[in-house]
């Protein structure tokens, strides 16, 4: 007799489950039936076989009727009804099991209205399967569930009104809100790789290179811009080509996300409308565009006004109904070989002061080395590598990380006080310069903020010196007082230099010069020098774009009108002149044109060109 004894290995039976037929089950695990039939995870249509008395669904006495249990996709759950806070419509919070982990999407209802082929698409790119038969009761099972839950949503990534800072992926400062995306658009900020890498291989590095810190601050000063009440804008980054401009503008898209063009980075190639929708996507946040060269030069001022007031236009649906416009609130990080106005210029249309003081230039291009000024004993192609592979490895960390800090510590409250602060240091002495000086304020004190939490590698003071000597050299370009100013009168030069021998003649000449066509005036010579007459179309030719009233302010001001009349106590702003071939004396504007040069070089005066 044999003590030998088999072993019969331990079978775990998987939860059994009756369910009240018919009736949808979802099962994130195997589960057994009534029957004990084996049921592998996923959502189901629990009913009866047909038999020739009844329909397959009618109620009655179930012992002996074969069941029917109808796998319709993999696991999907309705957690909640969710009610978009930014226009009041209802969605629902969908969790699915994929073999990737659980994953979240909020699904707005209207997208239940078509055939839900917009739907599968969303769930099948997060990973889910759904049955090919099954198309119309998946679409059934998601009607017929009830949430008791109802949480908010919103389309707009960054501060919500709760006081939550709201992204992709992640909700920071509480749970109370979601992020509501139709599916199809690019995950904008990933996160790779880790923070303490990015701050030693990338932060420690942008150390004396204050384009660097600049674009690190750019992109943490997004979201305090509402709450140090700072409108949005942009720098632009000129210089020429290969000379690190956009190496800063990876720097600083890596702070939120993947800096490469199919994620967080983006390209000035695009029309107004994608624009308004790139600019939406990354709300509270930073928008960095690459190569003003590629945008449309009779757009390009329209852009920038359209990116600093943060509202695009107002749209239209079929049934001639106003759509909401898109909003945002952040900085625009900028780069090119040439300035806004420049690129402005190429479409025959001079740049608006208002456009350029939106998009101020920044010298990315004659620094000790490009746009670098410390290579930290690299040479500066070896500085661009090792910064280019390192950005590639390691973001979408730092900027998080700095909401998170900002409301833990209840900061905001005290934002106020430490921006004034720090805006002290930004000496400005006009309207313009003051908005400027608000910008570059914003970005030190974000950088500032951002040492004192522990997340940047820099010294007390690293943030605010840079700033402040980008913001003086910035000041020191453009000069003082209005940049309407500064534009007229460089306009007035630019005109008097390309057209003072063929449009203009001598006013004391006997006779018509008849070689002339097309006149803006006349010139009368002194001692020392020629001053130019224009009558009054000519000046309002030259300063395109300015009414007449204007024009005559900026010569005003500068002091560049050389004569006047002066009548029964009034002085004009003309002198009448006797003029060749007779006729009765016909009042000019006399300009002097050693007054505009100084204005005329200031406006053609670009950094990095």
């Amino acid at each position: 007799m044999s003590d030998d004894k088999t072993v019969v290995p331990f079978v775990r039976q998987p939860p059994a489950i009756k369910p009240e037929r018919p009736c949808f089950g979802v099962y994130q695990g195997w589960v057994q039936n009534e029957k004990g039939a084996r049921l592998k995870p996923g959502v189901y249509w629990h009913s009866y076989q047909r038999t020739k008395d009844d329909d397959g669904d009618a109620p009655g006495d179930d012992r002996d009727r074969p069941v029917r249990d109808d796998w319709i996709a993999t696991p999907v759950l309705v957690e909640a009804r969710t009610l978009n806070s930014d226009d009041g419509t209802e969605g629902r919070l969908l969790r699915l099991a994929t073999h990737g982990g659980d994953k979240e999407w909020t699904m707005p209802m209207e997208m239940l209205g078509g055939s839900g082929e917009e739907i599968r698409r969303a769930l099948f790119a997060m990973g889910a399967v759904i049955a090919p038969r099954q198309r119309p009761r998946f679409l059934e099972y998601l009607l017929d569930q009830q949430p008791g839950q109802t949480i908010a949503t919103t389309s707009r990534p960054g501060w919500h009104a709760s006081g939550v800072f709201v992204l992709p992926h992640r909700t920071i400062g509480g749970e109370g809100v979601r992020f509501q995306s139709s599916g199809r658009a690019p995950d904008l900020f990933r996160v790779r790789g880790e923070l303490a890498q990015w701050q030693a291989l990338v932060g420690a590095r942008c150390v004396g290179n204050p384009v660097l810190t600049l674009a690190v601050g750019c992109a943490l000063a997004g979201p305090l811009l509402n709450l140090v009440k700072v409108n949005g804008g942009g720098v632009h980054l000129v210089g020429d080509s290969s000379k690190g401009k956009s190496l800063a503008q990876l720097v600083g898209a890596s702070v939120w996300g993947d800096p490469g063009p199919a994620g967080f980075g983006a390209s000035w190639c695009m029309t107004k409308n994608g624009l308004e929708i790139e600019a939406a996507s990354r709300n509270d946040t930073l928008l960095s565009l690459d190569e003003i060269k590629r945008a449309n030069p009779k757009d390009i001022q329209e852009m920038a006004y359209s990116l600093a007031n943060g509202c695009g236009k107002g749209t239209m649906n079929r049934e001639r109904e106003g759509r909401a416009k898109l909003s945002w609130t952040l900085l625009t990080l900028s780069s090119g070989e040439r300035s806004l106005s420049e690129h402005a210029a190429l479409s025959g249309d001079p740049a608006h002061a208002g456009a350029e003081l939106r998009m101020v230039d920044v010298n990315a291009g004659t620094r000790t080395h490009g746009a670098f000024d410390d290579c930290h004993g690299l040479d500066g192609a070896g500085f661009h590598r090792l910064m280019t592979g390192a950005v590639g490895e390691h973001y979408g960390h730092l900027g998080p990380a700095f909401v998170e800090k900002l409301i833990a510590g209840n900061d905001r409250d005290g934002l106020l006080e430490a921006f004034a602060k720090v805006r002290a240091h930004f000496q400005s002495d006009s309207a313009q310069a003051g908005r400027v000086a608000d910008r570059f304020a914003v970005v030190a004190l974000a950088g500032e903020m951002a040492i004192a939490y522990g997340l940047l590698p820099w010294t007390v003071g690293n943030s605010l010196a840079d700033s402040l000597l980008l913001y003086r050299e910035w000041l020191e370009r453009v000069g003082s007082g209005s940049a309407e100013d500064r534009q007229i009168l460089a306009s007035l030069a630019r005109f008097i230099e390309r057209h003072g021998d063929s449009r203009f003649s001598d006013v004391h000449a006997g006779e018509t010069d008849n070689r002339v066509t097309n006149r803006a005036g006349y010139w009368e010579d002194e001692p020392n020098r020629r001053l130019f007459l224009f009558n009054t179309s000519g000046l309002q030719e030259a300063a395109h774009g300015f009414g007449l009233a204007r024009i005559v302010t900026a010569l005003d001001t500068a002091g560049a009108i050389a004569k006047r009349d002066i009548e029964k106590d009034r002085t004009r702003n003309t002198k009448k002149y006797r003029l060749p071939g007779g006729g009765s004396p016909k009042g000019l504007y006399v300009i002097d044109p050693e007054r505009l040069e100084m204005a005329g070089a200031d406006d053609n005066k670009h950094t990095g060109t």
